[in-house]
């Protein structure tokens, strides 16, 4: 059975950032269940919605894990509120998957073209029965934690911050590395499959969530590849 848990601590300048926060709160999880991944979700960029850079939400990934969601939904609450920083807003949410309707879904979509609200986002999660909380600040990472696991559901949004061991190797790589590491498929732009040669990183590997894999995208440069990071 897989679970999703979507945080979006909205950050602050002296806040670690949602992405960080999501990774510790993974290793923290993962004692009790099997963290298949950690993708991050952007969100649309308004001047009425608070963000630090780039608005953007994690979503972590598990399976069989051992714990209720109740308590499993405590345990992260926790983790992030041990780590939250006054002048941010986190929000937490954790849904099976057979919850995450297609109200979640579009929720997920309307977040990274319309401006939406908190009680829409409680509305939702109330009819889903999915666990929805603002932990502090004004609450609203509630609307980024909720809209980030409609879109990770779809298997096809955003790019993932963990995934494998593709993380702990930073810096260039080769194809046959990295499909070991961890991306499930290394392709250019335009669809051709790579199998061999040396890839350009310039800081870690990050492969989108396509079809719900791990597709790291190049682009061909100076005889060689490149990686492509896309929101």
């Amino acid at each position: 059975m897989t679970t999703y848990i979507g945080i979006d601590d909205t950050d602050s300048l002296e806040s670690i950032g949602t992405g960080r926060l999501a990774r510790m709160v993974a290793e923290i999880i993962g004692e009790t269940g099997t963290v298949r991944s950690v993708t991050r979700h952007q969100f649309l960029v308004h001047p009425d919605i608070p963000y630090t850079s780039h608005n953007s939400g994690a979503v972590i990934e598990i399976a069989d894990t051992t714990t209720g969601p109740d308590d499993l939904f405590s345990a992260v609450a926790d983790a992030v509120m041990d780590r939250f920083v006054e002048g941010s807003d986190p929000g937490v949410a954790v849904a099976r998957e057979e919850q995450v309707s297609p109200a979640v879904v579009a929720f997920g979509s309307d977040a990274k073209t319309r401006v939406l609200t908190q009680d829409r986002a409680y509305e939702i999660a109330k009819n889903a029965g999915i666990l929805l909380e603002g932990l502090g600040g004004t609450g609203g990472g509630v609307i980024g934690a909720l809209a980030g696991i409609g879109l990770a559901r779809t298997g096809s949004d955003g790019r993932y911050l963990q995934i494998g061991s593709i993380r702990d190797r930073p810096g260039d790589r080769t194809v046959e590395e990295l499909l070991t590491l961890g991306a499930g498929e290394v392709m250019t732009t335009g669809g051709k499959v790579l199998t061999s040669g040396p890839v350009t990183i310039p800081k870690f590997p990050q492969p989108s969530r396509i079809l719900g894999r791990p597709v790291l995208l190049v682009e061909e440069r100076d005889g060689g590849y490149y990686m492509l990071k896309r929101d």
